[in-house]
């Protein structure tokens, strides 16, 4: 039977996880800022999405509300803070700098796009890319991936030293000290009784 990685094999290949994943962040949000008009208000893709979302979201839910009465009427400033978002997950996994927070983030957009997508109930919303990113960002909030290949490295708790091995020692015992000498036997007193004179 051959045995298992070493665990420092496995958090080797999560670090390469954590960095492909953090790619992937960059090379969808880099064009944003890129190409900034393709993207932006008043003609870019945030605003078809956020039109589209309202088609295919329930009316009655609360998510539809939300977009229809907080994201659309500032629909500026709701697309800077998306490709914002994706430039600093990205960042952080590719770093290895708070991937924690950077994971969170990342499963925090991706079910974002998911909600104003399709929702989650439907097999489409878990087919897309952003079902894999969330799996992928996912990964980075749950396990310490920023500890190997990272800056986290030198951040996060270090493993304990292991416990000192503790030896048998044998050591000469001293001889015990002889017993104090056993003290004179006592003499009763002479007898000092006085007779009285005849």
């Amino acid at each position: 039977m051959n045995p298992l990685p070493s665990s420092g094999t496995y958090a080797r290949w999560l670090a390469v996880v954590r960095i492909l994943t953090g790619a992937l962040w960059l090379v969808h949000a880099i064009p944003k800022f890129v190409q900034s008009d393709d993207f932006m208000p008043p003609s870019g893709a945030s605003v078809g999405f956020v039109a589209k979302a309202l088609q295919s979201t329930d009316a009655t839910s609360p998510y539809h509300a939300f977009l229809a009465n907080v994201v659309q009427p500032n629909i500026g400033i709701f697309a800077e803070l998306a490709r914002l978002g994706e430039v600093l997950v990205g960042v952080a996994l590719v770093l290895g700098v708070l991937t924690r927070l950077g994971g969170l983030g990342g499963m925090f957009l991706t079910l974002n796009y998911m909600a104003a997508a399709h929702g989650f109930s439907s097999f489409a919303a878990w087919s897309t890319l952003d079902a894999a990113m969330l799996l992928l960002s996912s990964i980075n909030l749950v396990l310490p991936t920023g500890r190997v290949l990272g800056i986290d490295m030198f951040f996060g708790k270090h493993a304990a030293p292991p416990p000192p091995t503790v030896r048998a020692v044998f050591v000469d015992e001293p001889q015990p000290a002889p017993p104090p000498p056993a003290p004179p036997p006592s003499v009763p007193p002479p007898n000092t009784t006085l007779e009285p004179p005849g």
